[in-house]
């Protein structure tokens, strides 16, 4: 269905499935259409209010805490990337010939501005939040959101022509989009979210942000990455990639000699010096020639990137260093919700490293973890409902593996086992939903735990 095809709003009856952000804002923009609109969510009533979700003015009905509503009567189902594709109420839906759109797929849609997307198994928030500040020190006309957890339909009359959207966009996300970004993305495509959708399926989503692009269009490209380099023969408009491996063929960024560069057409220009760089790791220094090569695209003054990376001290959650207690850093990396993450993150730290593990797990293959940790960790405490997967799958190795129960009980344990000089890091390479919302709420939680330790200070690696 394209935007054309759209069932006539006006009175149309229309059922939103959740009430998170993407479908209050879905419910909203729709109502301000003139739809009747209904929402269902599978959540109950005291779950939605603990997740601070209010129904949005001029919905005429909800219905939660029950399975999905049957979308049969309805001219339209528009939907959160919370409800998958192979959803039963999405299949229903299909079955019954009745038009799907969501919030990203309309966005796309009516957006008037010049729309760059971002997306990728880690690092699109970190590349997506350094472009916005690479555009905001070029001082030019930009909206930054996305998967990020803005409510972009409604923020619609803010953009006109001149304005670059910058967006964050998942995989789940991109399951409904029939429209893609002028300037699409991708950081890098390794397994992630198996217990969703499978392998290929996981890869398609994400090539799928480059599957709508017309012939000028750009798509970026990470060429250190096995996957994304397979997707360069999916490009359709004008290839651009970035490398910290050395120069890229064609135009792009890259890393050489300990400067990023940018290379456009026959000129190249030097954007900044890898010593310009306040975010620890070799994925972070990834990001920065990804988000450098989205602002060459754009077309953004050198200078002014290299402003931004100066001053760009990284996203909350994501390697975020909350403090010290006892001369040990605590590292708040909640973000890291598969081990492919994880091990980027112990890869950031030239010192022994307490890990803590836990959550929900996302059937992820655990090989690469294990060597990771016996070569980087003083220990690993477990925790949460996946706790006692992560114990098993470790304990055969030389670091020791404690297991407990809570996240509150991990950073005690972490404060008796690390040594003056350790790192403690929070990586969890599981979800949070085993006992928190979001990855943020765990990260706050974790923020606020260490903050309550002996001796704890305000510190910088």
């Amino acid at each position: 269905m394209t935007l054309e095809q759209l069932p006539n709003l006006e009175r149309a009856n229309v059922l939103v499935y959740s009430l998170g952000i993407e479908g209050r804002d879905l419910a909203r923009w729709l109502v301000s259409q003139g739809a009747r609109v209904t929402v269902s969510d599978t959540r109950t009533d005291a779950q939605l209010e603990t997740a601070g979700a209010t129904v949005p003015e001029g919905v005429e009905r909800v219905v939660t805490g029950r399975d999905l509503l049957d979308p049969s009567g309805y001219d339209l189902v528009a939907v959160s990337q919370s409800i998958l594709r192979h959803d039963p109420a999405m299949q229903r839906a299909r079955q019954l010939g009745i038009p799907l759109t969501s919030q990203m797929r309309l966005f796309l849609e009516l957006c008037p501005g010049r729309v760059v997307g971002i997306t990728g198994s880690a690092g699109k928030s970190t590349t997506t939040s350094l472009a916005a500040a690479m555009a905001e020190a070029a001082g030019i006309e930009y909206l930054v959101g996305g998967n990020i957890g803005q409510a972009m339909l409604e923020r619609l009359p803010e953009i006109g022509p001149q304005t670059t959207v910058i967006l964050e966009i998942s995989h789940t996300q991109l399951q409904y989009t029939t429209v893609s970004p002028q300037i699409a993305a991708i950081t890098n495509v390794t397994p992630n979210h198996l217990d969703q959708f499978s392998w290929d399926e996981y890869v398609g989503l994400k090539r799928n942000i480059l599957e709508h692009q017309g012939s000028d269009d750009i798509a970026i490209l990470n060429a250190d990455d096995r996957i994304s380099r397979g997707m360069m023969v999916s490009v359709h408009g004008r290839l651009h990639q970035c490398s910290i491996q050395g120069p890229v063929t064609g135009d792009g960024a890259y890393l050489a000699f300990d400067e990023i560069v940018c290379a456009q057409g026959r000129r190249s220009a030097r954007i900044a010096a890898r010593g310009d760089i306040r975010l620890p790791g070799e994925h972070n220094l990834s990001n920065v020639v990804m988000a450098s090569a989205i602002g060459c695209a754009i077309g953004l003054p050198p200078e002014a990137m290299q402003e931004a990376i100066r001053r760009f001290r990284g996203v909350p959650h994501r390697l975020e260093i909350v403090g010290a207690a006892t001369d040990v850093i605590y590292v708040n990396d909640s973000i890291a919700t598969a081990p492919e993450r994880t091990i980027a993150g112990l890869r950031a730290f030239d010192r022994p490293v307490v890990l803590l593990l836990g959550g929900r797990d996302k059937n992820l293959p655990l090989d690469r973890l294990y060597e990771e940790v016996q070569a980087r960790c003083r220990a690993v405490v477990c925790f949460g409902e996946s706790g006692d997967v992560f114990r098993q799958a470790l304990a055969e190795g030389e670091a020791p593996v404690d297991l407990v129960a809570t996240l509150d009980e991990a950073v005690e344990a972490a404060a008796q086992i690390a040594a003056p000089g350790d790192v403690v890091l929070l990586a969890p390479a599981g979800t949070s939903f085993d006992a928190y919302p979001n990855f943020e709420a765990r990260g706050n939680a974790f923020r606020e735990l260490v903050r309550r330790l002996p001796g704890f200070t305000e510190a910088e690696l």
